[in-house]
C-alpha cells in the first residue's frame, strides 16, 4: 500500500523516552488515513475514564495516505485526543507544510 510509510514514533513525555513502531500492511487497511490510524492508538491505548489534562490523556498528530502528493487538499494532518472541554474524542485536522515535513521525517 503506497502512501504511509510503515512507521509509527511514540513520544513520552512524561518520562522523555521515545520507540518507533512497525505497522503492518493489514493494519493500513483496516484503519484507512490518519484519522483511523489516530482514533485506533486513542482508544486502544487510553482508558476511557481518564481525566482530558492529566498525563493519561494521549496526544495524537497523523498525516494520511494523500499528504505530501499532488492531490488537492491531500497536505493535511489530525490532531487526536480527549477534549478537555467536552471530555470525548476530538479529531481536529489542519494543512500547510507542517504535514508533509512530519510524514517525511520516515
Amino acid at each position: 500500500m503506497d502512501g504511509w510509510y510503515g512507521k509509527i514514533l511514540r513520544v513520552n513525555l512524561t518520562d522523555s523516552t521515545t520507540s518507533v513502531e512497525t505497522v503492518d500492511s493489514q493494519f493500513a487497511k483496516d484503519y484507512i488515513g490518519g484519522r483511523g490510524w489516530a482514533i485506533k492508538y486513542l482508544m486502544d491505548g487510553m482508558d476511557p475514564k481518564a481525566d482530558a489534562l492529566s498525563p493519561e490523556n494521549l496526544l495524537i498528530f497523523a498525516t494520511g495516505p494523500l499528504t505530501g502528493s499532488p492531490a488537492p487538499t491531500g497536505n493535511r494532518y489530525m490532531v487526536v485526543t480527549k477534549s478537555p472541554l467536552t471530555g470525548v474524542l476530538t479529531n481536529p485536522n489542519s494543512g500547510g507544510d507542517f504535514p508533509t515535513w512530519m510524514k517525511r521525517t520516515g
